[in-house]
């Protein structure tokens, strides 16, 4: 009989597993020069032996993984003795971020991140940063550039333009820029400062927090950072690079700037702005059915990211203030089949690095949101003006108490309680459940929003608890256990042998 692979696989699927890549993601075949080159082996060795680090994480994404072992050891060779290297393949969540969580189970005092960076800031370790070097054209991207600008009649005189670009172009940025400023009108104003190839955690010691992740973040000084963040559609962002998690962020944290787009692997250039709403409105989809859920999962996307258990406070603070429950959960990389374990949950805010946290949730069951997008949710009233707001910091700024215009307020007492709620999801009126309300008014004896526990002193009726209403409300709620009331059985003798062939005590069984 042929072999179920359902119930049966062989793991040869595993072993031959593809990995999917975007085209152009990898390098090629790279002699042993090129990849001194590429990888910036020499860097790397003046930085570690500069930093003086005994025991070094090397964290490569799945498309880099066939190059850790030449660069494991030429590294290797050329540091000096005493120095511990350690090649982190599997990341925590995802590759882009720095997996302090994987380099201190090696006890490492220091990162070589390759790859693909969304330069977060880190919370514990020093991070050298290896982006690679893809190939592009200066002189092609300048000419393409300008006439995407003069393709959408765009005013270019006596306006500010701002470059931004891919990190895996960060060595011809140089170039790039020259003949970007060759090109465009004098009376434009052209600003850029590269981005840092090395990063520190944020110490208290050092300027404030929000600061420096603006700084490494958009890889330019703070003046350039605020003029481009407020969005003003006096200028212009010119973004090399193609189609990435990094341009849709930059596309939704800037709608008001006009974006132009060149990709140096196609050497095609539009205005990439233009579907800044479309993009804008699915999300502002996702908050309204965040507005109409009641119990919430905190999912903790990072743990390395600067800030992070600062912002989950946050979140509970604002959701308890809301009279909405929450549960912090940690589930890794994210896929439906782990978040449909939590059927309770109404809905999911996702507290990860800035790429990471917009979450396409066509295929999960519940909804996920950012942290901005929940208190956008929250909100009394019903409006949002299309500022969006991924960093951390500028959360916990402008809400450093966590309680800003939130939709409940406890001076007002319950009055509200019974009041319907219309939803702009469903287009009907629903009645919100409140947590956290006073027990004066809270009916403690309907069945549905108490779970009993059962241990040595009796039992315990907890309130306030949605998984337990969740568990009241379904059919199945597991094996009771029955103390004192069945007798317990008497023990007989098992079979023996191995899962082939046990011996059997009862041979008129069978």
């Amino acid at each position: 009989m042929a072999e179920n692979p359902a119930f049966a696989a062989s793991g040869e699927e595993a072993i031959t597993r593809r990995i999917d890549v975007t085209p152009n993601e990898i390098p090629g075949e790279l002699s042993p020069e090129e990849l001194e080159d590429y990888y910036d082996i020499e860097r790397t060795v003046r930085e570690v032996e500069k930093g003086d680090y005994k025991r070094i994480a090397l964290q490569f994404p799945d498309e880099l993984l066939r190059d850790s072992v030449p660069i494991f050891r030429r590294l290797k060779a050329r540091l000096s003795p005493g120095r511990e290297l350690y090649v982190l393949a599997d990341t925590s969540y995802g590759s882009c971020c720095v997996d302090e969580v994987a380099a201190q189970h090696v006890d490492a005092d220091a990162m070589v991140h390759y790859g693909h960076a969304c330069m977060t800031k880190t919370s514990r370790l020093p991070v050298i940063y290896v982006f690679g070097k893809k190939p592009v054209d200066p002189e092609d991207c300048a000419r393409k550039l300008l006439k995407s600008l003069e393709a959408s009649s765009t005013v270019i005189e006596n306006r500010k333009a701002i470059l931004r670009h891919d990190v895996a172009y960060a060595h011809r940025a140089d170039k790039i820029l020259e003949k970007l400023k060759a090109a465009l009108p004098s009376s434009t104003t052209l600003q850029y400062s590269p981005i840092p190839l090395t990063s520190y955690p944020v110490t208290s010691s050092s300027t404030s927090a929000q600061d420096e992740v603006l700084k490494v973040t958009n890889g330019s000084d703070q003046t350039s950072d605020t003029v481009a963040e407020e969005g003003t559609p006096s200028e212009i962002i010119l973004y090399v690079g193609g189609e990435s998690l990094s341009l849709t962020n930059l596309l939704m944290t800037h709608s008001h700037c006009e974006v132009h787009t060149y990709d140096p692997n196609t050497g095609t250039v539009c205005l990439a702005s233009e579907r800044t709403n479309k993009m804008l409105m699915r999300r502002y989809a996702v908050v309204q059915k965040a507005r109409d859920a009641d119990v919430f999962g905190i999912l903790i996307g990072t743990l390395g990211v600067a800030s992070y258990l600062p912002l989950i406070s946050h979140l509970r603070k604002v959701l308890a203030r809301a009279h909405k429950k929450s549960y912090t959960i940690s589930v890794g990389k994210l896929n439906p089949a782990k978040l449909a374990n939590f059927l309770e949950i109404e809905c999911f805010v996702l507290v990860a690095c800035p790429e990471n946290s917009l979450i396409d949730a066509k295929d999960f069951l519940r909804p996920i949101v950012t942290p901005y997008e929940l208190e956008i949710a929250l909100r009394a009233p019903q409006s949002w003006t299309g500022r969006y707001v991924l960093e951390f910091e500028k959360l916990l700024a402008e809400a450093p108490d966590g309680t800003q215009n939130v939709s409940a307020d406890p001076e007002k007492g319950d009055e509200d309680l019974d009041q319907p709620v219309f939803s702009l999801a469903t287009g009907k009126y629903r009645h919100a459940k409140r947590y956290g309300a006073p027990e004066t008014n809270a009916n403690l004896n309907d069945p549905s929003s108490a779970l009993v526990l059962r241990d040595q002193d009796g039992t315990v009726a907890l309130k306030d608890s949605a998984a337990g209403a969740f568990l009241q409300a379904r059919t199945y709620r597991g094996l009771e256990t029955r103390i004192g009331q069945d007798a317990p059985a008497v023990l007989e003798q098992g079979r023996s042998g191995i899962a082939r062939g046990y011996a059997d005590d009862h041979p008129s069984g069978g």
